[in-house]
């Protein structure tokens, strides 16, 4: 529903907010998978996850405001989703890691792509 002199939200829009939406959950979710395995070496993949998680939920309220900041806050979104995915790619054997790579790879494409439009 939209409100009364707003525009309506763009398909492209839509689906970035909901793909930075779904790597947030995902996110909030590795990392508490994480805290359960333990070890110094999760360290930097929980940093990554934390920046991710907040990112992405900071992207998609932007975007539903339609903050003139979006397409900045896309373009750093698409960055820490990229890093993010990086990170759990260290832990192929993890299907929670690779679940949490694969929302992280779609939201940086769909943020990437919004940077680049015109909000």
């Amino acid at each position: 529903m939209t409100q009364p002199g707003t525009m309506p939200m763009s398909k492209e829009m839509q689906d970035c907010v909901d793909a930075c939406m779904t790597c947030h959950s995902i996110c909030e979710e590795t990392m508490s998978s994480c805290m359960q395995m333990g070890g110094q070496a999760q360290m930097q993949i929980m940093r990554a996850l934390m920046d991710c998680a907040e990112t992405t939920r900071m992207c998609a309220d932007m975007m539903m405001r339609r903050s003139p900041m979006s397409a900045e806050m896309c373009a750093m979104c698409a960055k820490a989703c990229e890093m993010c995915a990086e990170a759990c790619m260290s832990m192929p054997d993890d299907p929670q890691m690779m679940r949490c790579a694969e929302a992280c790879r779609r939201c940086a494409a769909t943020c990437h792509a919004m940077a680049g439009a015109t909000m």
